[in-house]
C-alpha cells in the first residue's frame, strides 16, 4: 500500500479520472471546484492521498485556511456543501487522518474539519448538521412533474404563465444579474454576500470547463431569480439560488429550479442534489422537499488538535449581526463581504 502524501489536484494529470473511480466521489472532489475556491483566496490545497485503485487507495481533501479573525485550520473543503473523505476502508482512512493530524500540528492549525465521513468515524459527534435533499431524475420530465408537491406544481404553472423569460448560460454570461440577486438575498437573510471576484473565480474554473449552468428568470428584461448548478458525470448539484423578493409573486425561483431539473433530465443526468439546508430553515426545507426529493442528514466533523478529539462547533452569526447586515446599504454589505467572507471558509 502506498505512502500518504500531499497532492495538489490542480497540478496532477488525470486527477478527475482517478477520483471519479471512488463510489462516493462528487463534483466537489474534482479539480474544477478546487481551482475556483483556492484561486479566489489563494488557499493552499493539500489533498492527502494514498495512491492506488479504489480497493487500496483514498483521499482526504484539505485546504489550509489562515485567518487573523478565525484562526488557522484545515478544511475539507471551504464553501463546499459536502466532500466526504474517500477511502477503500477504515484502515486507509485512519492513515489519512493520522497524517492530517500530524500536518495540522506542524502547520499550527486549530482543528481539522471534515464535511462528511460518518462511515469512517463511528460514534464521533458531529460538529454541526444540515438537511440534504436528493432528486432522482431518471423517471423523466412527465413523472417528475406529476410527483411535485401540489403547491410546487401550482407555483411552476403560475411562473410559466406569468410571462417570465428563461435564460440558460453554460458560460455564466449572466453573472452580473446573478450577483445583484445574490446581494439582495444575502441581505434579506442578514448575511454579507461573497465578493463578486469569488463568483468570477468559480465561473472561470467551473463553467470554463463545462461543469455548470446558470439559469436566470427575467421579467421585462430584469432578472428576478437565478439558480447556479454544477455537475459531473451522472450527478448535479444546485449550488446557489437568489431572487428579488419584490417579484416573489411571479414565482421566478420555482421556474429556474424547474428549468434546471428539465435541463439535466433531458441530458441524462441521474440525480440532482439540492445542497445543504440549515436545520432551522423550515421554509427552504419545504421548498426543496416540494420537488419530490428525498431527505438526508449532512454532517460535518471537527477534530480539535489541542484536545485530540472530535468536538461540537460553536460557530455562527449572532442575532445582532443578522440584524445589522439585513439593514446595511448594498454597497456597505458588499464591502463587508469582501473583508469577511474568506474568514468564514
Amino acid at each position: 500500500m502506498g505512502e500518504v502524501h500531499c497532492q495538489n489536484p490542480l497540478t496532477e494529470p488525470g486527477w478527475d479520472r482517478w477520483i471519479s473511480q471512488f463510489p462516493g466521489h462528487t463534483f466537489f472532489h474534482e479539480a474544477a471546484w478546487a481551482a475556483g475556491v483556492t484561486r479566489a483566496y489563494r488557499f493552499p490545497p493539500c489533498y492527502l492521498v494514498v495512491p492506488g485503485p479504489v480497493t487500496e487507495g483514498g483521499v482526504l481533501p484539505l485546504v489550509e485556511v489562515r485567518s487573523r479573525l478565525t484562526g488557522c485550520r484545515g478544511v475539507g473543503l471551504p464553501f463546499t456543501d459536502f466532500a466526504a473523505p474517500l477511502a477503500a476502508d477504515a484502515a486507509v482512512f485512519g492513515r489519512l487522518h493520522d497524517r492530517a493530524v500530524q500536518l495540522g500540528r506542524e502547520r499550527g492549525w486549530k482543528y481539522l474539519e471534515y464535511r462528511g465521513g460518518r462511515d469512517f468515524l463511528g460514534t464521533a459527534p458531529a460538529a454541526v448538521q444540515f438537511h440534504g435533499h436528493r432528486l432522482d431524475l431518471r423517471p423523466g420530465i412527465d413523472r417528475l412533474f406529476a410527483a411535485l408537491d401540489p403547491a410546487t406544481r401550482r407555483a411552476v404553472r403560475k411562473a410559466e404563465k406569468s410571462g417570465l423569460t428563461v435564460v440558460r448560460s453554460e458560460r455564466g454570461e449572466n453573472l452580473a444579474d446573478f450577483y445583484q440577486l445574490m446581494c439582495r438575498t444575502r441581505r434579506k437573510h442578514g448575511l454579507p454576500p461573497a465578493p463578486l471576484a469569488f463568483f468570477e473565480s468559480l465561473r472561470s474554473a467551473v463553467m470554463g470547463t463545462g461543469g455548470g449552468v446558470l439559469v436566470t428568470a427575467q421579467a421585462a428584461g430584469r432578472a428576478v431569480a437565478a439558480a447556479w448548478f454544477c455537475h459531473s458525470g451522472p450527478r448535479a448539484i444546485y449550488k446557489y439560488g437568489a431572487s428579488d423578493e419584490r417579484f416573489q409573486h411571479l414565482r421566478g425561483a420555482n421556474l429556474v429550479m424547474w428549468e434546471g431539473i428539465k435541463w439535466y433530465a433531458d441530458r441524462g443526468v441521474e440525480e440532482l442534489h439540492f445542497g445543504r439546508t440549515e436545520l432551522g430553515n423550515e421554509g427552504l426545507r419545504r421548498f426543496k422537499l416540494g420537488w419530490g426529493s428525498s431527505e438526508e442528514i449532512i454532517e460535518y466533523f471537527r477534530f480539535d488538535l489541542k484536545t485530540a478529539r472530535f468536538v461540537l462547533s460553536n460557530s455562527g452569526v449572532a442575532g445582532w449581526q443578522h440584524w445589522a447586515f439585513s439593514r446595511m446599504p448594498f454597497w456597505m454589505a458588499r464591502l463587508a463581504g469582501q473583508f469577511l467572507y474568506r474568514h468564514s471558509a
